[in-house]
């Protein structure tokens, strides 16, 4: 995670572990922050639980300096600011593979920063601000046309709104992986040329006027449809207003749009 904050993913990431028969020390885990207290709040959070990380020999901002240059990842996880304006771009970096992001907007400079960090059958999922799925300023289109059109973009998820304290707006989950071949080892189908939308933006309650939380139910009818999807086993069957499997060419029809709705 480059922008990791105090670390209260990896927290949870050793949770999901443990729960599902693991052991703390089963993964690996790799962090950057950019601002000196936040890192080390997630030192601390982290060593009080027993679990061994990376963060780098100090604070660093991702773009500027990137603490772990020849890492690649199996899993990349992150909740990266939300349409960041105040950010540095070098215009030659390697990261950009798939197109120079806007100056004005940092979200695909996050997106192309998780890819360049992915192994080879590599996943990352993130959360974005729901206009990356949508937006054609500032060759932001063309960086989301190449990266669908690289087979990248594994599944959207629209979110309801009031999910955060810090913002009322709806987000967006993002799944990209380096490999949609078939994975007996993980028991995946070959999904080539396929991206699954799901729209969760009815799902979730109000726990008061302006905080609204997904349910135990909510995640799993999300998780369940996004599995389901991936395995070998079974057909996937779309679920009108809810999932539909599109191909590239259905999502070249919609302008390279990723919005679900659509």
């Amino acid at each position: 995670d480059p922008c990791c904050g105090s670390g209260g993913m990896f927290v949870q990431s050793e949770k999901f572990v443990e729960s599902h028969g693991g052991k703390i020390g089963d993964i690996a885990i790799y962090g950057q922050e950019s601002n000196a207290t936040t890192r080390r709040l997630a030192v601390m959070n982290l060593a009080l639980r027993g679990i061994e990380a990376d963060f780098g020999p100090e604070h660093a901002d991702t773009f500027q300096r990137d603490l772990h240059p020849d890492l690649r990842a199996d899993y990349v996880l992150a909740n990266p600011p939300f349409n960041d304006s105040d950010w540095f771009r070098k215009d030659d970096d390697v990261r950009w593979q798939y197109g120079v992001p806007p100056k004005g907007n940092a979200n695909f400079a996050w997106v192309q920063h998780f890819i360049h960090h992915l192994a080879h059958d590599g996943m990352a999922g993130f959360v974005l601000a729901n206009g990356s799925m949508s937006s054609n300023q500032s060759g932001e289109g063309e960086i989301r046309r190449a990266l669908i059109e690289a087979d990248l973009v594994d599944c959207m998820v629209a979110l309801p709104g009031q999910l955060f304290y810090s913002t009322q707006i709806p987000v967006c989950l993002w799944f990209l992986t380096k490999s949609k071949k078939a994975d007996a080892k993980r028991g995946f189908r070959d999904r080539r040329g396929q991206t699954l939308f799901i729209d969760a933006r009815k799902l979730g309650a109000l726990i008061d006027r302006v905080h609204r939380e997904l349910m135990d139910a909510d995640l799993e009818k999300i998780s369940g449809a996004y599995h389901e999807w991936r395995v070998a086993r079974g057909a996937h069957e779309d679920v009108a207003g809810f999932s539909k499997s599109a191909s590239a060419a259905e999502i070249a029809v919609q302008g390279h749009v990723l919005t679900p709705g659509r």
